[in-house]
């Protein structure tokens, strides 16, 4: 028996050290894509912080900071337990809204280039869509949990969860940030189609939704977008000016690309070059084989979170289940939608790569989520052997 129970005791101990290790196929696409990030903002952004007048590095440093600030971030979301975050998340919704509408109060809000996004900490600007983010991630899984059942069948429950994404798209578009809108609305609908919604009704609410994207794409300045991406080269040094910029670099490229540091389109021909139009960057100097590397990367962090999300499912834990299965989608849909516009594929969206972009507010975000992430799998390590010690032992039972 003592011998028996000293086993027990290994197996137990075992898992736990399995479970404080990190999961490398997380891990490494990560570790892979923030040094992407690293190589490419000191590259693209050299010229840009001479213009600005400040250190040759100034951006890479300021970048380096914002990784080290992540990681310190994410470190301390990978202690805090799932169960205390679905505590909190019913409220988040509706804090989301306060949250941005906080651009809007007079010393608080800050704008740049006309768009009110960001509010002033003192020290730096945060775009405060990129928490929003997270909460509505939050938010939803706890509705989705409290709801399961509804979910599937009520129109209404499906309905619910959307009006209030409605509700957040409008202030979003005040401000103005249709990219983070059609991101948000979609992670939200992807939230309830992996929940199991019927597909009428996801079929009948993403029709509702296009007339109010329509009639926002109405806007001068949006529909000169939307026509300079249809045809960039009628009028290459106006409003198809950043589309043919990045069509140039890309075409540069070729296969193996130009080399590190040899790009010529960012020096001062393609706007935002370290922040939204970096991809295009990397195209250029690293040619479709950097292209292909990225997308690999993306595609298999975001498959392993998604996995994650399906093993948290499987574990009887359906709100970190619906909590990976949105950041995810979060991480997937960003990055698909800032490498689309890059390539010409999408029109232009003001969307940073995630852990490759120079941009404070996103690292941060990017980073915490992915400390929720690394947390989910611990959690999912460390609860194995409990579940197992659970199932009686039958074995030796005679009928």
């Amino acid at each position: 028996m003592r011998r028996k129970a000293d086993q027990q005791q290994a197996q137990r101990g075992s898992r736990l050290k399995k479970a404080v290790r990190a999961d490398s196929w997380l891990l490494v696409p990560v570790l892979l894509l923030v040094a992407s990030g690293l190589v490419m903002v000191g590259s693209s952004s050299v010229a840009i912080a001479e213009s600005h007048g400040v250190s040759t590095y100034y951006y890479l440093l300021r970048h380096f900071i914002y990784i080290l600030l992540g990681v310190l971030l994410a470190s301390t979301f990978r202690v805090i337990p799932v169960a205390f975050l679905e505590r909190i998340s019913r409220p988040l919704m509706w804090l989301s809204a306060l949250v941005l509408l906080l651009v809007f109060i007079p010393g608080v809000g800050h704008s740049v280039n006309g768009s009110a996004r960001w509010i002033t900490l003192g020290f730096a600007n945060f775009q405060v869509v990129e928490a929003v983010k997270i909460m509505v991630i939050l938010y939803m899984a706890g509705y989705l949990v409290r709801k399961a059942d509804m979910v599937k069948i009520r129109f209404f429950d499906t309905l619910k969860p959307l009006m209030l994404a409605a509700m957040l798209t409008g202030i979003l578009l005040m401000q103005p940030d249709m990219g983070s809108a059609a991101v948000i609305t979609a992670i939200v609908g992807g939230m309830v189609w992996l929940a199991g919604a019927a597909w009428r009704h996801i079929f009948v609410l993403g029709a509702l939704s296009l007339p109010v994207f329509g009639f926002a794409a109405m806007e001068p300045y949006r529909l000169r977008r939307i026509v300079s991406f249809m045809n960039p080269w009628e009028d290459p040094f106006g409003g198809g000016f950043q589309l043919t910029q990045a069509l140039i670099a890309v075409g540069r490229g070729e296969v193996f690309g130009v080399g590190l540091g040899a790009s010529i389109q960012k020096l001062f021909y393609l706007p935002e070059a370290h922040t939204d139009f970096i991809f295009a960057v990397l195209a250029e100097e690293f040619g479709l084989v950097g292209v292909i590397f990225i997308l690999s990367m993306f595609m298999l962090l975001v498959a392993r979170i998604m996995i994650i999300g399906l093993m948290a499912h499987r574990a009887e834990k359906p709100f970190a289940g619906n909590v990976a299965y949105g950041i995810g989608l979060w991480i997937g849909l960003q990055a698909l939608v800032s490498m689309g516009v890059n390539l010409g594929v999408l029109p232009t969206k003001g969307l940073t790569l995630p852990l490759i972009s120079s941009g404070g507010s996103s690292v941060l975000m990017t980073f915490l989520a992915l400390g929720i992430v690394f947390r989910i799998r611990y959690e999912l390590d460390r609860d194995a052997p409990l579940k197992i010690a659970r199932v009686p032992n039958t074995a030796g039972v005679r009928r």
